[in-house]
């Protein structure tokens, strides 16, 4: 699959541009920025899932056919409030029983689980629950709206090394977007930085996070690494 380019991704609120941006995703890309960066905006835009109030513009180059549900998919950022608490979790596949245990297998989830209801799992466990249901429909895109934010240190680590994993097998391109440098650095090859609606950065991720440009992004480096010793 070739790159897929957002050539211009506008959103215009009572004639205000609130954002006007434009990037690529070769493989993975973070979208990163601190809050009111326009990042989730973008994110809801990309989904059609935005206010009739907003007018949004996008102009995109990709090879296939962009459909939320089935070519584009989201992981949302917590899995708890993802999920109706009072249905069984093979129920909220909607997939055959026998493409949902492939899945449960490949996410490395017991198939018993399909017959529990949600507040019976772990959130670790949950979130793969979310991320196999995003898979259902074979996307080439998909999109992460911060999905690690709800998990411990150690379910952190897991969902981002099983992500990782899960593109090399599956071959989709991701978008992840989040404020978290660090889970951003360890997902992804690309960085987007935006700040008030705008794109002020891009690149590789490792020559950003180690030789950023711009101030705003020293300081969302600084944000997150300061206390795990990232910066020398």
């Amino acid at each position: 699959m070739n790159t897929i380019r957002i050539n211009q991704l506008k959103i215009t609120y009572a004639g205000e541009v609130v954002v006007d941006i434009a990037f690529e995703i070769r493989h993975s890309l973070a979208l990163v920025g601190a809050s009111g960066s326009g990042k989730s905006l973008s994110l809801k835009a990309l989904l059609g899932l935005l206010d009739p109030t907003l007018d949004v513009l996008i102009e995109k180059e990709c090879d296939f056919e962009w459909e939320r549900g089935k070519s584009i998919a989201l992981v949302p950022q917590n899995p708890f409030t993802a999920l109706s608490p009072l249905t069984r979790i093979k129920d909220q596949m909607f997939l055959p029983l026998s493409r949902s245990i492939e899945l449960f297998n490949l996410l490395g989830l017991d198939e018993s689980l399909l017959e529990r209801f949600p507040p019976e799992l772990s959130g670790g466990q949950l979130q793969r629950v979310v991320v196999a249901i995003a898979l259902g429909s074979n996307p080439k895109l998909l999109l992460l709206d911060e999905p690690t934010t709800a998990l411990d240190p150690t379910s952190k680590e897991t969902m981002i090394a099983l992500l990782r994993t899960l593109q090399e097998k599956i071959g989709f391109k991701m978008l992840f977007v989040t404020h978290d440098m660090g889970v951003a650095s360890a997902l992804c090859e690309d960085i987007c930085v935006l700040r008030e609606g705008r794109v002020i950065e891009q690149g590789l991720i490792d020559m950003v996070t180690h030789e950023p440009k711009e101030p705003y992004t020293q300081s969302l480096i600084e944000a997150e690494f300061k206390t795990r010793g990232f910066r020398n």
